[in-house]
């Protein structure tokens, strides 16, 4: 199944959920986005500022606040799925007493794709206020004006947590020491031609603690060309003011020609240090770009064929060096070795009939790995019942809860019963593994329609597209669909907040 048309205006299968957006309101004699100054209109410097709403406050509180003064009937009641109905006219809204953090920030075009990067703020920052963090997206212009479209390397700044109100918040000491701020998402642009289809950082560490290491980023685009650009220097900018990026900086150190077709598929190896990247195409095919030891680039001309249509998301097992998995349209996963001359999958498993367009591999528990597909059902398999052959492995679990296509699946990165997941009927959910329909914190959803008792959590991202969890601070997320999410549930509601 195609996930994009030809041609945008000609109707056909659209990508990830989504069709072409349409373009946003922009003046280009102001900031990136909607998110401004209400006191200057001009430019602080050359780079590119958003500002989170002009009060600072999250749009959904905002818009309830409106809503009362004007009159309009609010509900603050809380929505249970499977008990409660929208009637016509009322809509969802966030339960801002659930979310320690919640921030939204817009972008010139949305963002199909995005990665966080990991920083020198140090690890477990669960109570880091304001948060910084950065990240790298890859913007999908309208198909008119492909030409606008660019890498964004971000610092998101100024990542305040929710004002509490609660006397008995045992953090409530914490909370007189936050510092409050504006939400501000600084942006270094890469120009692109090309809408990003995915993106993905390879961070080098150095062995001289005393100097940065390199961050590359891998970016496959609809052109069908995948782009491999050294951020380092424009990471480096947002602590030195004034820092000018040069044209050559900005061009890419390495550019994959091989593919035919354009993809979605890519990946690094995270047991391989000085890089070694995956890609695959709309044909079926993979390819395998390898850093040299005199720093440049080199793919394998020879690819890993096998599946019978679009190569959907690929991932390194977290263990073998020289193994990874594909997830595809054709409904299977296959898993392969890269040390095989024949160039041929060793397991392939259907584990679906529709297209798998996500998938997850486990980094805690390696034998464990996820899938989400066109159906919005997403599924957790055990590979070590996966011997090859005609047989047919049953998932270990799976779950039929999203409306439409699953668009992200990420383990938690230190806890291998945590799942989220996002999906094209707007939500972003949590899900907890490890919960039994007859554990005490499910008392309140078991038995209650269409809520499975493993689902923790529910976030509403307009045209949700992707998620990752934050690897630095524990329990945060980051979602891109409309404009980026940046939030975190707080721990003692899980299991009862789902709006």
């Amino acid at each position: 199944m195609s996930k994009r048309s030809a041609d945008a205006e000609g109707g056909g299968a659209p990508l990830k959920g989504g069709d072409r957006p349409e373009p946003m309101d922009i003046d280009d004699n102001k900031d990136m986005g909607e998110f401004e100054d209400e006191f200057e209109d001009e430019f602080e410097s050359e780079d590119e500022i958003l500002e989170a709403g002009v009060d600072g406050r999250p749009d959904a509180e905002r818009e309830a606040e409106e809503a009362a003064a004007s009159g309009m009937e609010v509900d603050n009641g809380t929505f249970i799925v499977g008990r409660n109905k929208l009637e016509e006219g009322q809509h969802l809204a966030p339960d801002l007493g659930t979310y320690e953090l919640l921030h939204n920030l817009s972008t010139p075009w949305p963002c199909l794709s995005f990665d966080i990067i990991r920083d020198g703020l140090g690890d477990k920052r669960e109570k880091a206020y304001p948060a910084t963090m950065y990240a790298v997206a890859g913007t999908q212009a309208e198909a008119s004006k492909d030409k606008e479209n660019q890498l964004m390397v971000m610092k998101f700044s100024g990542l305040s947590r929710m004002e509490r109100t609660d006397d008995n918040d045992s953090d409530s000491d914490d909370d007189d020491n936050d510092e409050q701020a504006d939400p501000i998402l600084e942006s270094k642009s890469i120009p692109l031609t090309s809408t990003t289809n995915r993106t993905r950082v390879h961070q080098i560490p150095s062995q001289d603690p005393s100097v940065p290491g390199q961050t590359f980023v891998a970016t496959m685009t609809e052109s069908a060309q995948v782009f491999i650009h050294d951020i380092t220097p424009h990471l480096a900018s947002f602590d030195n003011p004034g820092t000018i990026i040069t044209p050559q900086q900005n061009k890419p150190v390495s550019t994959i020609r091989a593919h035919k077709s354009e993809g979605y598929a890519l990946d690094w190896s995270p047991l391989v240090p000085g890089g070694k990247l995956l890609t695959g195409d709309n044909d079926g095919m993979i390819y395998m770009t390898t850093r040299t030891e005199g720093g440049g680039w080199v793919t394998d001309t020879r690819p890993f064929q096998g599946h019978t249509s679009s190569v959907e998301e690929i991932q390194w097992s977290p263990q073998e060096a020289s193994v990874f998995a594909s997830a595809s349209s054709d409904g299977t996963v296959r898993v392969w070795d890269t040390r095989s001359k024949s160039r041929k999958p060793a397991i392939t498993v259907q584990v679906s009939s529709v297209d798998v367009n996500v998938m997850s591999w486990s980094r805690l528990t390696t034998h464990l790995l996820a899938t989400g597909d066109d159906n919005g059902v997403w599924s957790v398999w055990d590979l070590r019942q996966w011997k090859g052959g005609d047989e047919k492995p049953a998932p270990i679990a799976s779950f039929n809860y999203h409306k439409d296509q699953v668009t992200s699946i990420e383990w938690h990165p230190t806890d291998d019963s945590m799942v989220v997941v996002a999906a094209g009927d707007n939500k972003v959910t949590l899900w907890d593994l490890s919960v039994e329909i007859d554990d005490e914190e499910s008392k309140d959803t078991a038995g209650v329609k269409d809520m499975p008792p493993q689902l923790l959590f529910e976030h509403i991202v307009e045209h949700a597209k992707e998620v990752h969890w934050h690897p630095q601070i524990p329990g945060t997320l980051v979602a891109t669909g409309s404009e980026f999410s940046v939030f975190r549930p707080i721990p003692i509601v899980y299991g009862v907040a789902v709006k």
